[in-house]
């Protein structure tokens, strides 16, 4: 007997949302099916713990798929709980209703931790009709009679029909009645691709049939034909799921190549279950080599999600912050909110949750290698040292970690990069600071004659040539208590470092040249915002320095580079006021060519370019002649 109902009002909206706009990528459907396959399985596993009996004759759970290119039908098969009619017309009739959430509802105390691998269907059901013009669903409960199967179908219009059917196997089939312009889904091989792709990893087997080719007759084409021998085609055990003692490292490093398509090993594995509030498990890895668009912020980046073993994105961005975009790996979370799609992920407690969790687990490896393995850490410092300082400016509650993994060249060394606490370690007695200076390139920054004082009393400055540097700094003023300071920004002081007597003569020269300076600042009043006489300079005659707090000409450089609008910014000339081509602007004739020149070869010392080249080498040319 059949009996024809109305879906709910909201499933026949679902339904033309599902089928017209919800999911860009119609292959994801057989995901949906298979997952909800898996879940009535784990029902039934869980069931069973109390009656055995609902296993009846087959306690084997596994889903099949198969098609039927004559009929143009494909068919998702599970051995799992099954529906009675009551629950076909309650659960396929009603938007997100399948009984796992009643079911759910149902349990109590420790029941809730041995229920946790039990999906909640949400609409994966519908998202068949983005391939198929009609559904039908045959389906028996355990523990029912063969007498009460159901046979459930519909064209996802606006009515589905329901008819009591004899079934002899537990369980449920779907049969879906593909479009024409679906019919490429009767390929064995797209399906093993689709299933690969997203459900590799449910713990059950998913099994097709085996096909072998067959010789065509009488000048006719051979084809692949079935065998009728059933192979399982995913891996159908999550490696992640596994204890850490069961599994190797090599079987690590295969896994790592194969979610990252890279050819190397990974730098380091972490592979931890959190439990708690929210509970999730975490397989991640630290690269050998950078990516070639390791510095495009846009592109899509992050870990792999899965929920209770089920594929739901590649680039799951919201679970890591964007300095570690390098990592890879998979996160599987068992009580994670998915929207109706399952394709973006909802912002809630469990994000934020396990976005920290996954950070310090990652700044943990990386603080193992630094620890422990001196030649592995260069590696990572050279392919991905620089990404990880933009965490400076967007991980706050972590910043002091970040500072401490960080390396950078030193002016006093050639062989090695230093830490902050190397270089704290061995300031001056007297020295108040830890002084830096950036720079376009490292060849810049070694040759800057901001150096000339520090290297004269034998003063360590650390070398920062990464483009992110500048920025970076902006957010990281002191170490363990001892401030940072730029030896490009402000006035030089090196506090107990510098003697009285220069204290003195830097005073004087102050004083003495007042007049000249005076006249510079006259001369180069479109450039410079101010001129004064300074101890910085040994051999070099100028240099170009900025206010404390004010951008630095390279940063500013850096954002023009980038398309960005940038405030003027006029730097101040220092000069050397013992250096001879200082003392020769007095009573010059080519007072103002010579002070021009003075400002554009402080400003190409830095890396910088003269605003009107041509000028400059015209100036330099009358000189020369």
């Amino acid at each position: 007997m059949s009996k024809t109902l109305s879906f709910q009002a909201e499933v026949a909206q679902l339904l033309k949302l599902v089928t017209h706009s919800l999911y860009s990528n119609p292959e994801i459907f057989l995901r949906e099916l298979i997952s909800n396959a898996s879940d009535a399985c784990d029902k039934l596993r869980f069931e069973a713990l109390n009656d055995a009996g609902l296993y009846e004759t087959d306690a084997e759970l596994k889903v099949r798929v198969s098609f039927d290119k004559a009929a143009k039908t494909l068919t998702i098969t599970d051995n799992g709980i099954g529906l009675s009619q009551q629950e076909a017309i309650d659960n396929l009739g009603t938007i997100a209703k399948s009984g796992t959430r009643d079911f759910m509802a149902k349990l109590s105390g420790d029941q809730k931790n041995d229920a946790q691998l039990i999906g909640q269907f949400g609409v994966g059901f519908y998202s068949g009709f983005i391939v198929a013009d009609k559904i039908t669903v045959e389906s028996r409960r355990a523990g029912l009679p063969a007498s009460q199967g159901v046979r459930w179908s519909s064209d996802g219009t606006g009515e589905f029909e329901v008819t009591e059917i004899e079934r002899t196997e537990r369980g449920t089939s779907i049969t879906l009645h593909l479009k024409e312009d679906s019919l490429d889904y009767l390929n064995a091989w797209k399906l093993k691709g689709i299933i690969n792709k997203y459900s590799d990893h449910i713990s059950l087997p998913i099994m097709m049939e085996k096909e072998e080719w067959k010789e065509g007759e009488n000048d006719q084409p051979g084809e692949m034909a079935k065998t009728g021998d059933w192979e399982t085609v995913n891996q159908a055990a999550a490696l992640w799921t596994r204890a850490k003692k069961d599994i190797t490292q090599e079987q690590y490093d295969e896994f790592y190549k194969q979610i990252s398509y890279d050819s190397q090993a990974p730098l380091a594995t972490t592979h931890n279950r959190v439990e708690g509030a929210t509970e999730y498990t975490q397989l991640l890895f630290i690269p050998a080599k950078a990516p070639m668009d390791m510095f495009n912020r846009d592109k899509a980046a992050g870990v792999k999600l899965y929920v209770k073993r089920v594929f739901i994105m590649d680039d799951a961005q919201a679970l890591m912050p964007t300095y570690l975009r390098f990592v890879k790996g998979v996160v599987d979370s068992s009580d994670l909110p998915l929207n109706v799609s399952r394709e973006l992920l909802q912002e809630s407690r469990a994000v934020k949750a396990i976005r920290e969790g996954c950070t310090k687990r990652v700044l943990s490896m990386i603080e193992d290698l630094a620890a422990n393995d001196a030649e592995k850490f260069a590696t990572f410092q050279a392919e991905f040292g620089a990404v990880l300082k933009e965490g400076l400016g967007e991980d706050f509650a972590n910043r002091d970690r970040l500072a401490k993994l960080l390396r950078f060249t030193s002016s006093t060394t050639d062989t090695a990069t230093v830490s902050f606490a190397d270089y704290k370690a061995r300031m001056k007695e007297g020295q108040d600071a830890i002084y830096y200076i950036t720079a376009d390139t490292l060849a810049a920054a070694k040759s800057s004659p901001q150096l000339e004082i520090f290297r004269k009393k034998g003063i360590e400055v650390l070398l920062m040539a990464d483009r992110v540097d500048e920025w970076a700094l902006n957010y990281l003023h002191e170490f363990d208590g001892t401030p940072l300071q730029s030896v490009a920004k402000g006035a030089v002081d090196l506090g107990k470092l510098q003697d009285e007597d220069e204290k003195k003569a830097a005073e004087e020269a102050q004083t003495q040249f007042k007049p000249m300076l005076d006249k510079l600042k006259d001369a180069l009043k479109d450039k410079a915002s101010d001129v004064r006489a300074t101890t910085r300079l040994v051999d070099s005659p100028a240099c170009l320095v900025v206010q404390d707090g004010d951008m630095s000409t390279q940063l500013a450089r850096m954002l023009k580079q980038a398309g960005q609008a940038v405030p003027e910014i006029k730097p101040i000339l220092e000069v050397n006021a013992q250096h001879p081509l200082v003392k020769k602007l007095e009573g010059s004739e080519h007072f103002e060519d010579l002070a021009n020149i003075l400002f554009d070869q402080a400003l190409l010392a830095e890396g910088g370019m003269p605003s009107d080249p041509a000028a400059y080498v015209k100036r330099v040319n009358t000189l020369l002649l």
